[in-house]
């Protein structure tokens, strides 16, 4: 019995490592026609990633305000004069709502985050970010790459255009929660979400990274060291 367990447990190992492997390997798209509208350009946004989790930090210009001036009707001041970013990510409602430090963690919320869970988005304003933080990576694309990032992201808050419901829910009095589009799971997550936009930016990426590092490995290994 002993060395069946072992056998089954090896094999799992083994299963979750070439995952990973292909998730990084394996490019998303697999290939691309045409000039990628993210090829180049003068539009730069960030990428912010923890230990478990990536945002976008898209920089403050009247477009940007003007696309998403619906954050004031949940209390954020964009007209202060010290904000550079507004920092916008994708999560389970749960997890994402219910754990602003490690010493919130709790049960459900890390059952809910490995099944099924609703979406949020959670949005935050920033001051500068440094650009040489390794948590820190910039992104800088075109044009056409910059109006499909934006519109993705406008298009993963839940509700009509510039009509997103605030769910009274923040960490503190920079940033809010709002209802999203999609369902959270252990396979489609909050990097996932990241990676994704990426794409929409005209980036390529490896085909599943679940994980900070395995999103920051396959834009290496793609071309976006």
């Amino acid at each position: 019995m002993g060395v069946k367990i072992l056998k089954a447990t090896i094999g799992v190992i083994l299963l979750i490592a070439i995952l990973v492997v292909a998730g990084i390997v394996v490019p998303r798209p697999l290939w691309r026609s045409g000039d990628a509208p993210g090829a180049a350009g003068s539009y730069r946004f960030l990428v912010l990633s923890n230990p478990i989790h990536t945002d976008l930090a898209l920089p403050i210009d009247a477009d940007t305000l003007s696309r998403f001036a619906f954050l004031r009707d949940a209390g954020l001041d964009l007209g202060n004069p010290g904000v550079r970013y507004i920092i916008v990510g994708w999560g389970g409602r749960a997890f994402y709502t219910e754990t602003p430090t490690w010493a919130d963690l709790k049960p459900m919320p890390v059952l809910k985050s490995f099944t099924l869970d609703s979406s949020v988005m959670h949005v935050a304003l920033a001051g500068d970010i440094p650009i040489d933080h390794p948590t820190v990576r910039p992104i800088t694309v075109g044009e056409e790459g910059r109006q499909r990032l934006l519109r993705f992201v406008e298009q993963s808050f839940a509700g009509e255009a510039g009509r997103s419901v605030a769910l009274g829910v923040s960490y503190g009095t920079d940033d809010a929660f709002f209802e999203a589009r999609g369902y959270f799971n252990a396979l489609v997550g909050c990097n996932t979400w990241t990676a994704a936009a990426l794409r929409q930016a005209g980036l390529t990426t490896g085909w599943w990274t679940a994980l900070p590092p395995m999103l920051t490995l396959s834009l290496r290994l793609h071309g976006r060291d």
